[in-house]
């Protein structure tokens, strides 16, 4: 099967894009419209049902379908946390020490099924269903991971993003210097993009006496879904150049 897209720079763009409007996304529907954590992650929760399905029954690469998942995973996974972290009280470090651990468990299932964890060798819908239950929880341990660092670190919104952004710098760097594992390197990036995606999506909604840009969940989406729409339809229309050796080869 060739049902995923080449890692490029544009993939990059698209993901930090997604996971940044998953945060808003999900912040519109659960605390603008009041919704509530339970009610809006049963909602996210069927989007991605239906997504999943829809693109575990696909034949081929399809952009719209692959993103419309990812965009799931992504709501589903700010309102999963936020119901974690703040119906259940537990609290974002300790929701994110669960959520690591869950994450680390869907890796080593998949390792211990005989499969390499390289996007190169997804070939199986059973492989498949596992690489998206391991997306999906990735983008909920990022939002516990974003509101931690944004909140409860002292390092604000735009604190979390610079620090989060300078990882994937160096996560960049190891790729082109060192002979650290492709696919290590690719999901490190893959997990770290998430909270990227939250302590921004943060910095675009919140007011700015809490040191936000004050757009607002609903113009910050607008924003983020026409950006990631543009790049979905050049997608579409034409193949991107490759940035580097993907991240995905196998080590």
């Amino acid at each position: 099967m060739k049902k995923l897209p080449e890692i490029t720079l544009i993939f990059w763009i698209m993901k930090i894009a997604a996971t940044t409007l998953g945060e808003t996304g999900g912040d519109l529907l659960s605390m603008t419209l009041k919704m509530g954590y339970a009610v809006s992650s049963m909602i996210f929760i069927g989007f991605f049902v239906v997504t999943l399905a829809t693109q575990l029954a696909s034949k081929k690469f399809h952009p719209l379908l692959y993103w419309a998942v990812i965009l799931s995973t992504s709501t589903a996974g700010t309102t999963m946390s936020d119901y974690m972290d703040r119906t259940l009280h537990l609290g974002y470090a300790r929701g994110t020490l669960i959520l690591i651990s869950i994450l680390l468990a869907i890796f080593a299932v998949w390792k211990w099924s005989g499969n390499s964890l390289s996007m190169k060798n997804i070939r199986t819908r059973k492989v498949e269903l596992i690489y998206w239950t391991a997306i999906l929880f990735s983008n909920t341990l990022g939002t516990a991971l974003g509101d931690f660092l944004s909140d409860s670190s002292g390092l604000g919104f735009s604190g979390g993003a610079l620090l989060i952004g300078g990882l994937l710098m160096l996560i960049v760097l190891a790729m082109f210097y060192t002979k650290i594992s492709r696919v290590f390197l690719f999901w490190a990036a893959f997990v770290l993009t998430r909270p990227f995606g939250a302590t921004m999506g943060d910095f675009l909604t919140k007011p700015h006496e809490k040191g936000g840009l004050d757009f607002g969940t609903i113009g910050s989406s607008a924003i983020l879904g026409g950006i990631l729409i543009a790049f979905v339809i050049y997608a579409t229309l034409k193949k991107p150049p490759e940035l580097a050796p993907e991240f995905a080869e196998p080590s």
